[in-house]
């Protein structure tokens, strides 16, 4: 069978998927604060459940570096992933401060590799403003973490809400494909 042949037969794989992304958009549009707790829940179990299984690794012996730095990353995994499931808010901030830190640091990047490269290039003006951009959101980010986890809660749920909507209509156009073909 060909890849069209089981795209077309399975349209209905597609419109799931497409129909849990609209749910999602929709959840985290309306609850923004509690799809960020949601998220950083998700992130707490699955670095409690690495932790434990690198803690695992290093007790039975199957480390694949040393025990010592196996020990150390469970440990901080488990950590973060228990500080993540009992304060989800917060660990969700914590991460946005990171990811603020980061903005800042690229956007600067950014602008100091404009400068640098101002000769041999046209239109260095938007490396500039991407940087500048980066860097103000990134210092909203930092000023006030919890109005960023809505804003990056709310984005998520928008985009998901257009790939929910997009797989739809691709689940459908599958779907007539498949039948024009058959």
């Amino acid at each position: 069978m060909s890849l069209f042949g089981a795209l077309s037969r399975h349209w209905w794989v597609v419109l799931l998927f497409g129909l849990f992304a609209v749910a999602f958009g929709i959840l985290a549009l309306m609850a923004p604060m509690r799809t960020a707790a949601v998220l950083a829940i998700w992130l707490g179990a699955m670095a409690l459940v690495e932790g434990v299984v690198a803690l695992a690794a290093a007790i039975g012996g199957s480390a694949p570096v040393s025990r010592g730095w196996t020990v150390f990353y469970a440990l901080v995994s488990i950590a973060f992933g228990l500080l993540a499931l009992f304060n989800p808010l917060a660990t969700a901030s914590i991460l946005l401060l990171f990811v603020a830190a980061w903005l800042i640091v690229g956007g600067i990047y950014r602008i100091v590799f404009a400068m640098r490269v101002r000769r041999h290039i046209r239109g260095e003006w938007l490396l500039v403003l991407s940087g500048l951009l980066a860097v103000a959101l990134g210092v909203l980010f930092a000023l006030n973490p919890l109005a960023g986890l809505v804003v990056t809660s709310l984005w998520i749920g928008a985009m998901a809400l257009v790939y929910g909507v997009l797989q739809v209509v691709v689940a459908f156009r599958l779907r007539a494909l498949g039948r024009a073909a058959a």
